[in-house]
């Protein structure tokens, strides 16, 4: 099967869109107007949710109109399923036990005395095999997911009273600390994917608002109930996404 490039650097096998990420192939006519890929300024509803179509991809139920393709309109059965995000905020996430939450746009801050800054805390961010192989292992080897062969360490310190872990979108303005669409960019994670909050006697704590595929603890296979405070200290590790595991290190305080 032949492949393009797109210009995030994909190997997609559909020629107009890149398949992997949705971005528009050079060369390719975008639609009349000057008007986005997928979008159209009738609102076409979207087939699942009904929501009017605004993007390429639904901003509720992730639908794709370019292929027109998408997720369920009913909530998902409680087994991982690693989805490509749209460009957008995180969709609303149902969790199999309970009814659908709504994936809120802030975070709360700490109570007096939660905030961490120049404490020593840091985020170690690497490629990590073992989850990836893991993933695949769960999802099958028909996903045309990638290990990437060149991801150095990143070392990110925790300040403030919220850590936000995500991608940054080109279309909204989510610009999370902890940026996971840097090169290699991990294509299973969520614009807001999840928030580490600062906690008073130096402590933090982790929350997935509604992902679009769940984060793990310390190599559990099982995700974290969602919109849910767990508390993470020095040596914890966070997995997300296909491949990116975070590593919580304290060091002296400066």
């Amino acid at each position: 099967m032949s492949t393009v490039v797109c210009p995030a650097g994909h190997q997609s096998t559909t020629p107009d869109y890149c398949h992997v990420c949705g971005e528009l192939i050079e060369g390719t006519a975008a639609p009349p107007g000057g008007a986005a890929a997928g979008a159209s300024s009738s609102g076409t509803p979207c087939p699942d949710c009904g929501t009017p179509k605004t993007d390429r991809f639904c901003e509720a139920c992730g639908y794709d109109f370019a292929l027109m393709r998408g997720g369920p309109s009913s909530p998902p059965p409680p087994t991982r399923d690693l989805v490509r995000p749209p460009d957008g905020d995180p969709p609303t996430i149902a969790d199999p036990s309970s009814p659908p939450v709504s994936v809120a746009p802030s975070f709360p801050a700490a109570p007096a005395g939660g905030t961490a800054p120049d404490t020593g805390w840091f985020a170690v961010v690497n490629a990590d095999r073992d989850y990836f192989e893991r993933v695949i292992a769960e999802l099958g080897p028909d996903t045309g997911l990638t290990f990437p062969p060149y991801c150095p360490e990143r070392r990110i310190p925790l300040t403030g009273s919220q850590v936000r872990i995500g991608r940054r979108s080109s279309s909204k303005s989510v610009v999370p600390e902890i940026d996971l669409r840097e090169p290699p960019e991990d294509p299973g994670v969520s614009h807001v994917h999840a928030v580490l909050l600062a906690r008073p006697g130096d402590h933090w704590s982790l929350v997935d608002p509604g992902s679009r595929n769940r984060t793990c603890l310390n190599g559990a296979t099982e995700p974290i109930a969602l919109n849910v405070e767990v508390p993470v200290g020095d040596g914890d590790r966070i997995h997300v996404g296909a491949w990116t595991t975070i590593t919580l290190t304290r060091g002296e305080p400066t």
